[in-house]
Order: C-alpha cells, then sequence, then structure tokens
C-alpha cells in the first residue's frame, strides 16, 4: 500500500447541491490531434458527476499510470512505508483547506472511480490526495516532478502590442500519463466560464484562461518538506480562474488561502493588459512586476519579489538548481527588438539550445525544452485565445481554441446544428500552430531510443550485470550531446571497479553541459576517485 488516506474526516454537504440537480449537461471527445475536449456545467456536484461519468475510463487509465510510476519511483518497500505514514500524517488535514464547491465536485467524479484501487483508500479521499500531487512531488524533491518555464510579453515586446503569455508544465509522471491530456471547458452556476488544461480527475488548473481573459500558470519554487496539508496550489489557482478578472482580485484570493509549499503563479489579464507573478509559500507573501520600461516578465523555478529577495532556500534553488540558466536563456530568446507572435512563442517553448545556442543534448533540463513536457500552452487574452500542444511534449501541433466562440455555443446550444453545447469541432483549426519538425526527425527517434536503452543502462548499473559492447556503443552514440549520456556511461564501468575506463567517459561529460550543482559535484568527484584508483 503505497498511500493511506484514513485522515480525511469531512464529507462535502451535498443536500444543496442534489435538490439543484438535473440532467447531466456535459460531452466528452477526442479531437484530430488527440486532445480531449471535454465540456462541464451546473452547480459543483452536477459538474463532478458529468465529469466522472464522461472520464470514468480515462480516470482508471490515469489513475493506474500515476501509481505505477510511484512504484517506480520508490521501489524500496521499506520507503514506501515512510512515504505512506508520511502522507497519512501530512493529510490528516487537507479536506480543510479545500473550498466545499471543490469538494463537491470532486466528490461528484469519485462517484464514478473504479473500485481497482480501494485497498488503497476510497475513491473520494484518494482523489483529494492526487489533487495536492503536484505539491507533494516538488516538496519531497527526490521525486523531481517539475521544472516548468514561462513569460509574458506584451506592449513593444509583442508584434501586435497585445499581452502573450507561453508556458511549458514539466510535470512528469511517466509516458503513459501524459498520453490522454484534457482541455476541460467550464460552465459555472457561479463565476465565470473558464478552460484549463487537465487530465481525467483533476479539476485544479496548472495552465487556464477565463471568459474575462484572466489566465493562471504555476511553476515551483524551493520548499521545504511539509508537516500539515493546506491548500494545494492547483485548486488556488482554479479558485482565481474562475472568480477573478484582474491581477489585483487575483492577488487579494491567492493571499486568503495559506499553502504548504512555495510556487510562483503567472497571472495575465486582458483587463490590465499586463501581467504579474504572484509568489507564495507556507510563510511569505509576494508580488513581482515587470521591470520600469520593461513589458516583459519571465518565470521559471525561483522568486524575484522583494519578499524572496534574500530568501536562503531561494538563493539556493537559484545557485544549486538549473532555474537560472533556463531564466537567462528565455531572455536571450525574449530579447528586445523581436516582437513576439504566437508561432513566435511556440518556436520558444521548443527550444532545445542552452545559453548562446549552445548544443545541450536532448533531454536536458537546462533547456527550455525539456522533452518531457505534459503540455505546452499559449495564452492571446485580450481576444481570448488559447494554444494547446499535442503529443508528443510541447512537439505536436498546438490547437488554436477561441474562448468567446467556444463559451458562445455553450451558452447557446441551439446556436450549433447538431443542437449540443459541445460541437464536434471546438477548436479554430485556422489558427492552429504546426508541429515542430524534429518530432518527425531521426534525431527524434534517437532520443526515443535513448530514453528506452537508458533506462536498460540504469538497471545494468544497479544491478551490476554486464552490457554487451554493441550495446553500450549504441547508447554512447544516440545523444552524444548530452552529458548525462557519458556520466552513465562511466557509471557503468565505476561500478565494476574498471577505474581506467570509467575516467575518459566523466571527462567528456564534464566537458559538455552538466544539469545542476549537484550532479557537477559528484561528477568531479568521481573523477578524482577514478584517477586515485588508476594509480594504484
Amino acid at each position: 500500500m503505497l498511500l493511506s488516506c484514513s485522515g480525511i474526516r469531512r464529507v462535502p454537504q451535498l443536500d444543496a447541491y442534489q435538490s439543484q440537480a438535473g440532467k447531466p449537461d456535459g460531452s466528452l471527445r477526442k479531437n484530430q490531434q488527440g486532445i480531449w475536449e471535454l465540456y462541464v456545467s451546473g452547480n459543483p456536484l452536477e459538474r463532478g458527476l458529468t465529469n466522472g461519468q464522461l472520464t470514468r475510463e480515462l480516470l482508471e487509465k490515469q489513475e493506474a499510470a500515476f501509481l505505477s510510476n510511484v512504484q517506480q519511483w520508490i521501489p524500496s518497500r521499506f520507503r514506501q512505508r515512510l512515504l505512506q505514514g508520511f502522507i497519512k500524517f501530512f493529510g490528516r488535514s487537507l479536506d480543510e483547506h479545500i473550498p466545499e464547491e471543490y469538494l463537491a465536485e470532486i466528490y461528484g467524479i469519485s462517484r464514478s472511480s473504479a473500485d481497482t484501487y480501494h485497498s488503497i483508500a476510497p475513491a473520494y479521499p484518494r482523489l483529494l490526495y492526487f489533487h495536492a500531487a503536484h505539491d507533494i512531488g516538488h516538496a519531497l524533491q527526490d521525486l523531481a516532478l517539475v521544472g516548468c518555464s514561462s513569460f509574458a510579453a506584451w506592449g513593444d515586446q509583442t508584434a501586435d502590442g497585445k499581452l502573450l503569455i507561453g508556458r511549458n508544465f514539466d510535470f512528469y509522471a511517466g509516458d503513459e500519463f501524459s498520453e490522454d491530456k484534457i482541455v476541460a471547458f467550464v460552465n459555472p452556476d457561479s463565476g465565470y466560464k473558464h478552460a484549463f488544461v487537465t487530465w481525467a480527475g483533476m479539476i485544479g488548473a496548472v495552465s487556464g484562461m477565463n471568459e474575462h481573459g484572466l489566465t493562471v500558470t504555476i511553476n515551483a519554487g524551493r520548499s521545504n518538506v511539509p508537516f500539515r496539508a493546506k491548500t494545494p496550489i492547483s485548486l488556488l489557482t482554479r479558485e482565481i480562474l474562475q472568480y477573478a478578472t484582474t491581477i489585483e482580485e487575483a492577488i487579494r484570493i491567492a493571499a486568503q488561502r495559506p499553502v504548504f509549499v512555495s510556487e510562483s503563479i503567472l497571472v495575465g489579464s486582458a483587463a490590465d493588459g499586463q501581467a504579474a507573478l504572484i509568489e507564495v509559500s507556507p510563510r511569505k507573501f509576494g508580488v513581482h512586476t515587470a521591470e520600469p520600461g520593461s513589458n516583459l516578465v519571465v518565470c521559471t523555478n525561483h522568486f524575484q519579489s522583494d519578499a524572496y529577495r534574500t530568501d536562503k532556500k531561494n538563493l539556493r534553488q537559484m545557485e544549486e538548481s538549473h532555474s537560472r540558466y533556463r531564466f537567462n536563456r528565455m531572455h536571450e530568446l525574449l530579447a528586445p527588438g523581436q516582437p513576439l507572435t504566437p508561432s513566435e512563442a511556440a518556436a520558444i517553448l521548443r527550444d532545445r539550445d542552452g545559453l548562446d545556442g549552445v548544443e545541450l543534448g536532448h533531454g536536458n533540463e537546462k533547456a527550455i525544452n525539456q522533452l518531457l513536457a505534459h503540455h505546452a500552452v499559449i495564452f492571446q487574452p485580450a481576444d481570448r485565445l488559447m494554444w494547446v500542444s499535442a503529443n508528443p511534449y510541447q512537439l505536436g501541433e498546438f490547437v488554436a481554441y477561441d474562448l468567446d466562440e467556444v463559451f458562445r455555443r455553450m451558452e447557446d446550444p441551439q446556436s450549433d446544428p447538431d443542437g449540443t453545447a459541445a460541437p464536434a469541432d471546438l477548436a479554430s483549426t485556422a489558427l492552429n500552430i504546426p508541429a515542430d519538425p524534429f518530432a518527425g526527425s531521426v534525431d527524434f527517434e534517437n532520443y526515443q531510443a535513448f530514453r528506452t536503452l537508458r533506462r536498460e543502462v540504469k538497471a545494468a548499473i544497479k544491478d551490476r550485470t554486464p552490457l554487451s559492447p554493441d550495446t553500450l556503443e549504441r547508447f554512447a552514440g544516440l545523444n552524444p550531446a548530452f552529458w548525462e549520456t557519458h556520466f552513465l556511461m562511466g557509471e557503468y564501468y565505476f561500478h565494476r571497479r574498471e577505474y581506467a575506463e570509467a575516467l575518459p567517459h566523466y571527462r567528456s561529460a564534464a566537458a559538455l553541459e552538466v544539469t545542476t550543482l549537484a550532479d557537477q559535484q559528484q561528477l568531479e568527484k568521481r573523477i578524482r576517485k577514478c584517477i586515485k584508483k588508476s594509480k594504484q
């Protein structure tokens, strides 16, 4: 048993919602790019029940994918028991910090959840915990689930002067987890109509926009391991999306909700014509706006507001992680004098190079495009336009949605030929951004083969089992510009105590762009030991 949710005590008050509940109003269909389009409306319970009924099969698949990856991340039964105890203790008050509205919506979805994982926990508390997975994942840093990059530009930074926002959501929980991304269009009984990119069972917003052109995206920061659950970030941002029209309103909502991890919330506003970062953590709250004379905000995984200028954890994050490197690369790509269009924003989100265009190798976390994103999204709030990337990663076609048009159809189903609120073609396909040619290249095929073979090499290192010379040669040639390729070759020989063979591979790795300070330090330690052992 990996999780225990017995700490959940509060069941939402459903009587008022049940008395209003009518015939479920919604639809689910898969577009030609492979993105699921979900439409739900009504009160919280109605939305949840409709969502659950429509996504039942996807939800079971999503849970299986996520829990399977937890087992891969933490194969040790002892560590699984430690995680189980931590989550049970940590989540004893999670439900107390979630608005009643969202408890009811999650409960509605849980009514369609299969019994497959009942031994882990009943469906309702289990789904509550999944809404904190993003927070738990980056708080327990060993899981390394997140490393997102985003930007907002306006005025002289964009071709038409309008606010333009781009983001990569680098939440990786396995390839299967990312297969069935959903764009959810929500017509609630209170608040504003809104759309967000999600997956089955998830009502929190990690990337979304509402009918007034208010957008939210989230980027993780350095956190302590929490000892008590508070409000999951994705549910806070869902609340902002549903109830805010301006940056000031978004700040007011964020300030009222205690959180248990550190997060940057990039809020864009058509009404304000600009964007700002709301930086939240259990102990501090800050707001960062564009520097004087600038029409640009860039966000990776460290904080920038005055509240965090001298924060020790934030300074460590900037020094030790790849956040500042991606931040600087983003500024290179957004250099003044090169006004952005949506297509150029997509090119930035797909960028695989390092500072000054240096080759990083494929899959390096120093890149804007780390080739593991669950999705990428582009917003043009003034025109209510939203582009969502199709698989793989952010390389597939960016599918365009005109939210004014989609929401109009929600309100007036009779305006569509088939008389439904969710027509067969929700996307504004004429505005789609083409797929990245890299997705069809030999280099991409080699990268996919590299990822598969890397798992085999890591298993051989762990178990000290031999690999054939042909396998090792093939592995080395699939992704040669990536430092980790050479490091793993060194590790293979090092763990076989063939230090003279390991040393040149470690040196080759050190000559490339190593991802983090911890990686660099481990590499230097290995080189010193190999030199020492080779002389004996």
